[in-house]
This record gives C-alpha cells, structure tokens and sequence, in this order.
C-alpha cells in the first residue's frame, strides 16, 4: 500500500479511533463516532468496552452497527442493561470514561446542534434527528471527542439550536451548571484536529491531516479559527489500520444488503 493511498475520511476515522488509545470504557454515538470506536477495538485497544444507548455494555460487533437497536449490539455484548440503568447508574453515576459524539453544527466553544437547522427565508426548517442521549453524555462522561467532517455549514459562528452544550460561553459555564465531565477536549475532521484553549475554551487548531494546509481549514470553519502556536501534522493511516477499517466498513454494507434483501421479499 502506497503513502497517500487512503481518502480524507479514512484519515479522520483513523485518527478518531488512535483519540481512543488507553480508554477503558467508551460511549458510543452511531455513524462516525461508532465507525472509530469499532476501529479503536480492532486495532489499537483491543480491551475497549464499548457501551450503546440501548443498554449493551462491551458489546463487540464484526460489523458497524446499523443503528443503537441492531441486533448484534445485544448478541456480542457482555451485559445488556434497561435504558434507564445506562443513564441513571452507568451515565450519569460517572462510570463511562469517554463520550463519542457526531454533530450536524459546532461552534467555537464545541456547543453541538442535531435538532433543527435554518434552511433559509421561506423554506421550512430542517429536522435533524435530535438529542438521544447526547446532552447526557456530554454532560457526564470524562471526556468527550467528536467527530465530523469540516465545512463551514457544520462549524458556525452560530448555532441554529443549542442540542448538547459543550463548553458554552467560555470557561466555568460546566461547572456552573453542575456538570460533571471535562467536556468536549477534541474535534477530528477530516482536515485535522482542533482542541479547546485551556483558556479561554475556545476550539484552536493543533493538527493538520497530511497534505492540508491551515487556510484550508480556515476556508471551511464559520469563524474566525485560530491556530496553535505550532501545528503538528498526523501521522498518516497504517496499512493495519485501514486493512481493518476498510473490512469494517466492507461487512456492514454487506449486512445491509442482506437486510435490504430479506425486506424486500416480504
């Protein structure tokens, strides 16, 4: 496999998966966040426990989930929990190391949107599929990573609606409002990774994918994005990383497939 042989989100979902190293427990949102975190399994921590909103606990599937109730959560887990339990005792009881989120809007503090969008004067606003457990995990897990691709209609100067707070206005705004969790301590993108300033909060650009340049990324967020001192620049995917992304991804368009059959011949 040749340097450069991979796609802009195989550099995301690799880099996303690589946030996991040395995680012990990790909340998974589907899409993205579960694409990594599956990746994280296979590669580089295999002893992750992978915990879903549906109430599977170090659930270990051989594909990417369809979705939060896909059968292969329950049938691979270690334990499968009522809802109410995940959020009262395991969630919200501070059990659950890191928190993996995706996001239809961020803004610069890492405030998330997935409820509603503008879509401009006289068009009907647009239906996201809403908060799930996503304001809860943000709220009380350790630490919080997200995932998304980067373009300025998903990182805005505002927010359409305030879903998941992340940092609010700046700092002190979680502990006012007695959340327990770090909040959000990294964005990956398939441009690069921005985190909060220890400051002020506020996303900073600290990595760049191979081959991107700053202003690139600076083209594609809403405000005004500032960079670290010294951007470093990732490591691109191994050949192991993206031959286990790459038979992830494989095997759940398969099952897919299977499911669109056996729906078909109903």
């Amino acid at each position: 496999m040749t340097t450069g042989d991979f796609t802009r989100d195989e550099l995301m979902e690799v880099n996303a998966a690589r946030a996991l190293a040395g995680a012990r427990t990790c909340f998974v949102g589907i899409g993205l966040p579960s694409t990594a975190a599956n990746l994280a399994r296979n590669t580089g921590n295999p002893d992750l426990v992978l915990i879903y909103e549906s109430g599977t606990i170090g659930s270990k599937p051989t594909r990417l989930p369809l979705s939060i109730g896909d059968g292969e959560l329950a049938e691979t887990a270690d334990a499968v929990v009522p809802v109410p339990e995940m959020f009262n005792y395991w969630l919200q009881g501070g059990r659950i190391d890191v928190g993996f989120l995706g996001a239809a809007q961020v803004d610069r503090f890492a405030n998330i949107n997935t409820t509603v969008v503008d879509r401009g004067p006289g068009r009907p606003e647009g239906r996201l599929p809403g908060a799930g457990g996503a304001p809860e995990i943000a709220s009380n897990c350790g630490r919080v990573l997200m995932v998304l691709r980067h373009s300025p209609r998903n990182f805005v100067r505002k927010l359409d609606f305030v879903t998941t707070l992340g940092h609010g206005s700046g700092p002190g705004d979680r502990e006012r409002l007695g959340m327990p969790g770090a909040g959000p301590v990294a964005v990956i993108t398939d441009l690069g990774i921005l985190r909060p300033d220890p400051a002020t909060a506020e996303l900073v650009l600290t990595e760049l994918h191979p081959g991107v340049s700053v202003e690139q990324v600076q083209a594609a967020t809403g405000w005004e994005l500032r960079t670290a001192g010294t951007v470093a620049v990732t490591e691109p995917p191994t050949a192991a990383e993206l031959t286990a992304l790459r038979a992830l991804k494989a095997a759940g368009t398969s099952a897919g497939t299977v499911s669109a059959g056996k729906g078909a011949g109903r």
